[in-house]
């Protein structure tokens, strides 16, 4: 009865755990924004440099109404996740072709670690002269900024791989489909996901250097044209949204991460 009893408690702090961190998350945006609107209201923020988050409200409101701010969010988005599929797609394939293979990582990394060092947002007038000023240039600029940090984490991942792991699934003649589910994927599957996150934080900053260049429709187009006429408030409720997007996905990652990872806290326990 004792050893139940002791069990029972620590399970259910264990399901409090969760439900108090998430109010955390959430405490401490809604205390910044209180603070803002304090010294907005008191005069300490000049509404004409930073308007409160009243009057964002409003202005978001208004854009709302008129389907501006849905338009240039789904143009955006739209540019990010298409960006985001191609420098993915192109991360794990170089990084698992490094990571496994010694002929691979001879061929493969170098290229990329020279890739690595070339200043992102000063390859936009080069993609402009080789892509023109349409889409394509800006989602190869959000596709170059994912590519690199999944590169490096997958080739780390699967290169910490403990190697008495393999030499067990040889042992047991596992074939290399068995031997990639269970021991290579597992292996390798939290340092991706960890270079995805980060991914997502660079597709997010390339998106907004990309639509500061000759866009025509999206949350940098709204935002340049704000700046034109001087309408801060609109400016910042475009910055608001960018980082909405980025806390949006960076948390479905992370709900995928803790689903994925579930065996580590068995194992764990």
């Amino acid at each position: 009865m004792s050893a139940i009893a002791t069990v029972q408690p620590r399970a259910a702090r264990r399901s409090w755990r969760p439900k108090r961190n998430t109010a955390i998350r959430w405490l401490s945006p809604l205390v910044i924004l209180l603070l803002w609107q304090l010294a907005s209201s008191t005069g300490v923020l000049d509404e004409r440099t930073l308007a409160s988050p009243v009057e964002l409200a409003r202005t978001a409101r208004e854009l709302i109404e008129s389907g501006q701010l849905a338009d240039a969010i789904g143009v955006s988005l739209r540019r990010a996740l298409v960006g985001l599929l191609i420098g993915s797609i192109a991360g794990i394939v170089l990084g698992t072709i490094a990571g496994l293979s010694k002929l691979g990582d001879a061929v493969v990394d170098p290229p990329m670690q020279m890739v690595r060092t070339l200043p992102l947002f000063g390859l936009v007038p080069l993609f402009i002269l080789w892509f023109g000023i349409g889409e394509t240039p800006k989602v190869l600029l959000i596709a170059l900024g994912v590519v690199i940090p999944l590169y490096l984490n997958i080739v780390a991942a699967l290169r910490s791989i403990d190697p008495e792991l393999i030499e067990v699934a040889r042992s047991l003649r596992l074939t290399r489909w068995e031997r990639a589910r269970h021991i290579i994927i597992p292996g390798a599957l939290p340092g991706t996901l960890v270079g995805f996150r980060q991914s997502l934080g660079i597709a997010w900053l390339a998106l907004i250097v990309a639509e500061q260049v000759n866009a025509g429709a999206g949350l940098g187009f709204m935002v340049n044209n704000a700046r034109d006429v001087l309408r801060t408030d609109i400016i910042v409720v475009g910055l608001l949204c960018y980082a909405a997007l980025g806390l949006l996905t960076d948390s479905i990652v992370r709900a995928l991460e803790r689903r994925a990872l579930r065996w580590r806290d068995e194992v764990t326990q």
